[in-house]
């Protein structure tokens, strides 16, 4: 059953428990979502589908007896592709109650098995196109939140947010937010001020997941992926970091060979880390050997070749590829 994003309150969650959304417009997927947990008011879990389909007997069958989601009536499954189709072909055929699945997608085919599937269902399946907003209904959204927020800010400055955003209001609104809570402080918020604080934002995020990816924090590693919309522009920018960092962490590993003390190596790097980052860096001392580094070098080399040869999407080869170097 096809629905356009407008309808979305005409989901009814007593006849489907499956909605597929496809699109590239992950901020007006998230307020739908959000309405929808909010409707429904239960616990939600989130979860990427790589982790599900190199896990997918357990994730079947914590479903079915129920131990790993005793409280959930939403199951949030990101980046979805092909690949999941037999799954949820498995999953319809368990009539499995009481939990609603939303597939949220990137980019689907018309020809897509996966969307055929749910296209062609009558009701019980639902999908959903999300497609860019628009510079002008990004004008708007950006027009009306600074008019609400009392914000004091210039056209141009107005003009660089919306150009930064990517046609994605999730990016719009979260820019906009920054902004609101600078402007609690600061009357006037001048160009510069803005991109200053857009491109910090930016760096803060990415040095955030690389970090937890080298501690072996998949958890946090993956509530990072899915709570920012890196776009394909950004995959350069996220290898050259983390092969910064994992250049960084095979002097500190060499280091604590012969000093031993941890502390003692920590203080001891140059460039120095800072404070915020020192405990985290411990972590990542112990997970990793000067052996494992060197070959994670070499196969952050290869990545950054890879995504240069095949442009197409080269964000989901960096998301595979941190989420597999996050694991314990």
């Amino acid at each position: 059953m096809i629905l356009k994003y407008f309808e979305f309150e005409k989901v009814n969650t007593q006849k489907t428990n499956f909605v597929l959304l496809h699109g590239k417009n992950e901020g007006l997927k998230n307020q739908k979502i959000d309405q929808l947990k909010k409707k429904i008011n239960k616990k939600t879990e989130n979860y990427d589908e790589k982790q599900i389909l190199e896990n997918t007997d357990r994730f079947i069958e914590g479903l079915m007896n129920g131990s790993l989601f005793d409280e959930s009536k939403i199951i949030i499954i990101n980046r979805v592709s092909d690949k999941f189709f037999h799954i949820i072909e498995n999953l319809i055929e368990r009539k499995i109650e009481d939990t609603i699945f939303i597939l949220n997608c990137e980019i689907l085919e018309k020809k897509s098995k996966l969307r055929n599937l749910f296209e062609k269902s009558k009701d019980r399946l639902i999908s959903i196109g999300f497609y860019p907003d628009n510079y002008e209904t990004l004008s708007k959204l950006a027009y009306s939140f600074i008019k609400s927020e009392k914000i004091s800010i210039s056209n141009e400055s107005l003009n660089l947010i919306i150009n930064k955003c990517s046609n994605d209001r999730k990016n719009l609104l979260d820019e906009l937010e920054k902004i609101s809570i600078l402007s609690k402080t600061k009357k006037n918020i001048t160009n510069e001020e803005i991109q200053k604080l857009i491109n910090l934002n930016e760096n803060h995020n990415i040095n955030e997941l690389i970090n937890y990816c080298l501690a072996k924090n998949q958890k946090q590693t993956l509530n990072i992926l899915n709570e920012n919309n890196y776009s394909n522009e950004d995959a350069i920018m996220i290898i050259r970091t983390m092969l910064k960092k994992t250049k960084i962490l095979q002097n500190l590993i060499s280091h604590f060979k012969i000093s031993r003390d941890l502390n003692a190596t920590i203080n001891s790097s140059k460039p120095p880390i800072f404070w915020k980052e020192k405990e985290i860096i411990k972590l990542q001392i112990k997970a990793w050997s000067s052996e494992k580094t060197r070959n994670l070098i070499k196969e952050i080399n290869d990545l950054e070749l890879l995504i240069k040869k095949k442009p197409i999407k080269p964000i989901n080869f960096i998301y595979n590829f941190l989420i597999e170097k996050s694991a314990i």
